[in-house]
């Protein structure tokens, strides 16, 4: 593997605004998302990938090819272009600290911010490793910026590399996964693979294959909007509306309060005014039965806080997100236990792991392609506070290859 083109590539990437947009109906639904999918392009042909391609969905698709005589099935590795839009990813500045030798990180961008151990506990785990840290005003965007450029260097080392044998593997990096939308547009037919794995997971040896099941609830409120000084007995607020159902709902099912197996209610946007205002509240379980509860739980506390304001309405829509993608994964066992084995074979030893979350993985188990989610190094992610690991993303890009090489003994 090239460290230091590993490392280049990243930092080109990351500096690509990319962040996600959730108010509009685009796919993608960030321009920037098309200004990295070209760049990537390019850089696919450059490696000899006649077929990379950009569509008009913004997706970008290559094939390395299967070596002469092999005839193992095609697998694919995924990423995904967007970040975050928790927190801006404009005018992102990566800090590069080779040979990190322990303690707190200053940010230079934010007087007075840091990485602390303290409370990033798995700084003590990479003392010597080169970090990569945001300088405090952006989020880096490692997830998923981390798994886009170590597929690239996956592809590229295949590239360079005609003795490994292998069957065809298929890149697929997609748009708009943060904001549950990654495998809207993606063919599975046209990637015709038997397994495929995300990189969009943190530190390393980590083999994900369970995730959360989600949905996303939309209440909207409605109140009547009139000038303050009228209002009395004619004003009815949907701001404070708002306000009363968040603060009915249990705050033992928040992610403060929550951990391991246990799911949870997230509201984490509020919009509006005293007419109309608009709440997304994330529901998440590992099973999925348990997530029609919670919507019903959501409805109940509207229902219960529209009596106690005359005047108002309330409406819940729920939409479906993921699902777990632990039952599909069970279709084909080989793609769970090819992971496991490529960490063996370099002297690792997995952790088989679920994720409080979810990756585009989780839409293509559903839809039929068995998808674990592996690691990439990221650390502290959606947040200003966030970092990578290089040395954890080289050990990503040395398992990629060494699950290509298991899939090559399987025709």
């Amino acid at each position: 593997m090239d460290r230091n083109r590993l490392l280049q590539r990243f930092l080109s990437f990351v500096r690509v605004n990319t962040t996600a947009n959730d108010q509009t109906t685009d796919y993608p639904s960030s321009p920037g998302q098309w200004t990295l999918g070209k760049q990537l392009v390019e850089e696919l042909r450059s490696m000899g990938l006649t077929d990379a391609i950009q569509d008009q969905h913004g997706i970008v698709m290559a094939t390395v090819p299967a070596s002469p005589g092999c005839m193992a099935p095609a697998i694919c590795f995924n990423a995904h272009l967007d970040t975050s839009p928790e927190t801006t990813g404009a005018n992102v500045q990566p800090q590069v600290i080779p040979d990190y030798r322990g303690g707190d990180i200053q940010l230079k961008g934010a007087v007075g911010s840091s990485i602390t151990v303290s409370q990033s506990p798995e700084l003590s785990t990479v003392h010597g490793h080169t970090l990569i840290t945001t300088d405090g005003t952006t989020l880096l965007g490692g997830d998923d910026k981390a798994g886009v450029a170590i597929i690239m260097e996956i592809a590229q080392h295949l590239c360079e590399h005609p003795e490994i044998t292998h069957g065809p593997v298929r890149v697929l990096f997609t748009c708009d996964e943060e904001i549950g939308r990654g495998a809207q547009h993606v063919d599975l037919a046209a990637i015709g693979s038997v397994a495929a794995y995300t990189f969009d997971g943190g530190s390393r040896n980590l083999v994900d294959h369970e995730t959360f099941s989600a949905d996303l609830a939309t209440v909207t409120v409605h109140g009547v909007n009139i000038h303050p000084s009228i209002g009395k007995g004619k004003m009815v607020n949907a701001v404070r509306i708002a306000s009363a159902l968040i603060d009915r709902l249990p705050r033992d099912m928040s992610p403060e309060q929550t951990c391991d197996r246990q799911g949870f209610l997230h509201p984490y946007t509020i919009e509006g005014g005293v007419a109309k205002t608009e709440v997304r509240i994330l529901l998440r379980d590992f099973v999925a039965a348990n997530l029609v509860q919670q919507a019903d739980l959501i409805r109940a506390t509207a229902k219960a806080v529209e009596l106690e304001f005359p005047g108002s309405r309330i409406e819940v829509a729920v939409r479906k997100q993921y699902r777990n993608m632990a039952d599909g994964l069970a279709h084909e066992p080989r793609a769970l236990q090819f992971a496991l084995d490529a960490h063996r074979q370099l002297g690792r030893d997995p952790q088989l792991t679920i994720i409080r979350g979810g990756t585009d993985g989780s839409q293509f188990t559903e839809m039929g392609l068995p998808t674990p989610n592996l690691s990439s190094g990221q650390h502290n992610i959606h947040s200003p506070l966030e970092w990578a690991s290089l040395d954890e993303m080289l050990a990503a890009c040395e398992v990629g290859v060494e699950i290509v090489k298991c899939w090559g003994r399987a025709s």
